[in-house]
């Protein structure tokens, strides 16, 4: 008995922690929120509101409508990584390489502007990433326009922000793969328990 509910409480635990992984790893990619694609790594900060202003302060927009190809703010603000807006600028990272914007006409145009490829991301156009590991980290302050006073920053911070972004990913990856062990651990012992303590069967002599 005491092996039966030894065995029923790790399966009990099993099931609840990938209830808790499934949940975790579904809230976190399925997030009604879209990505944030051709924006700077320094205004991040400005889209996590659920309600974001339009940079030339002509009107507000919700999260929801942010890259959803359809222009709300005149200045592009809401359409970062589409070519909804004719103002609108696409940040393209080239992690490796110069980091640059471009005017948001030339996304997904089926043209590789960016070295990374990440200005054609609908899959129409196949551009490998040509970006050169070690070049130089900079954006140029006249082609960073923005009402926050960013233009003064230096390329040390914009390098800062890329690297932070890709310890994230990595983060993730790692946190996942050890609660995916876990689990894993968690099941091996419980079969191992219910074979070692299986009562041998006793024979019957005439």
């Amino acid at each position: 008995m005491e092996v039966l509910l030894r065995a029923k409480m790790a399966m009990t635990l099993a099931l609840i922690t990938c209830l808790y992984v499934f949940l975790h790893f579904h809230h976190s990619y399925s997030s009604p929120s879209r990505p944030l694609t051709g924006v700077h790594p320094l205004d991040v900060k400005y889209y996590d509101a659920e309600l974001i202003k339009c940079k030339d302060g002509s009107k507000s927009f919700a999260r929801d409508r942010l890259n959803d190809d359809f222009c709300d703010c005149v200045d592009g603000t809401d359409e970062p990584g589409t070519s909804a807006c004719p103002a609108g600028k696409f940040y393209c990272k080239n992690i490796g390489s110069t980091p640059k914007f471009l005017f948001s006409s030339r996304v997904n145009d089926q043209i590789c502007d960016c070295c990374d490829g990440s200005d054609e991301y609908d899959g129409t156009a196949i551009c490998p990433n040509t970006c050169i590991m070690g070049g130089n980290i900079a954006y140029k302050k006249l082609e960073y326009n923005s009402e926050s006073n960013l233009d003064s920053v230096n390329s040390r911070k914009t390098n800062a922000g890329i690297k932070m972004e890709d310890s994230s990913q990595k983060l993730k990856k790692g946190l996942k793969s050890l609660v995916y062990l876990q689990v894993g651990l968690v099941i091996f012992v419980m079969a191992f328990c219910l074979f070692r303590h299986r009562k041998p069967r006793r024979r019957h002599f005439r």
